[in-house]
């Protein structure tokens, strides 16, 4: 509607990485110079239905800054936002009603469904200091994976690819979403915000309990683990360069890109019956750009 038309338009014209329009082209690739319009419309469900989780996300943050700009919740304020968000998953869904097959649509609402649930877990869960790992790993697959699982499954599905392969796609796109989401945790502790475009350390103001600070609380002494239990709870004032250093010290660092390492191995596994094929040779190539930015993020702070 022109109504909301320019909010609409602040939300998609500030960048980003578009990586998950990315693995839907890849894993449906038809060659060079070849412009699927199914492949470019889920694109555009796909990619809306992640500027609404950003919308919202950056509410519950109290996030000022997003891709290097106001986001919406500041610049236009809270109730307005929630209300771009909703609108924006609601046009993500009439979108996909436009395919032939109810396939996409149905997917596409159950991926919406799952990351909605993720972040109301991970809401619900703020300020607990306890979290564990599975719990953890819970969040990640709802609200990180499976949007990227979705990505690849449809890509190769209405590229018309057999089913092994469609699955094979799917399952790439799961775990190379959670060894994003573990990236963009480490991210919020380590990186640059001039470098990011976003505003970083909100994990710990804002009480939530990523794989770094959950392997950090259970390395810390007794008395720092209680401080950072304290800190998550809300009961004393984040001072996120207090953990920094203490991240290397501990190692939690060198385990953090372990398990990133271990989920993009295992997404390059769900491929290996395709290497040489060009669709999963891309595939390949967006896993080993991902790994490069890990390792360059801890190069930056290794120099700071």
């Amino acid at each position: 509607e022109e109504e909301i038309r320019e909010q609409i338009e602040y939300c998609i014209y500030t960048g980003g990485k578009r990586i998950r329009p990315s693995l839907i082209f890849f894993s449906g690739w038809q060659g060079e110079g070849v412009v699927d319009q199914k492949l470019v419309k889920l694109a555009a469900v796909i990619e809306t239905i992640h500027l609404a989780t950003l919308v919202h996300d950056d509410i519950m943050d109290g996030a000022d800054i997003r891709r290097s700009r106001l986001t919406v919740a500041k610049k236009d304020g809270n109730a307005t936002a929630v209300l771009l968000g909703d609108a924006l998953f609601s046009h993500a869904v009439y979108l996909a009603t436009q395919f032939p097959t109810s396939e996409v649509s149905e997917k596409v609402a159950i991926a919406m469904r799952n990351v909605c649930t993720g972040e109301i877990l991970q809401t619900m869960q703020r300020g607990d200091p306890d979290i564990d790992l599975a719990t953890y790993r819970r969040v990640v697959d709802l609200k990180t994976a499976e949007l990227f699982s979705v990505a690849c499954f449809l890509g190769a599905r209405l590229a018309e690819r057999d089913q092994p392969y469609v699955e094979a796609a799917g399952n790439f796109g799961r775990h190379l979403g959670i060894a994003y989401q573990i990236y963009d945790d480490l991210t919020d502790l380590i990186g640059s915000e001039e470098k990011i475009g976003k505003t970083l350390g909100t994990d710990i103001s804002t009480g939530k309990a990523t794989l770094p600070i959950i392997l950090l609380r259970d390395r810390l002494s007794k008395a720092e683990a209680t401080l950072l239990r304290d800190t998550l709870a809300g009961k004393t004032e984040p001072d996120v360069s207090i953990w920094q250093s203490k991240l290397a010290e501990l190692s939690v660092i060198d385990t953090v890109k372990e398990a990133i390492l271990h989920e993009v191995q295992l997404a390059r596994g769900a491929i290996t019956a395709y290497n040489g094929n060009e669709d999963a040779d891309l595939l390949y190539t967006i896993s080993e750009l991902l790994w490069n930015q890990v390792e360059a993020l801890q190069s930056e702070r290794d120099r700071s």
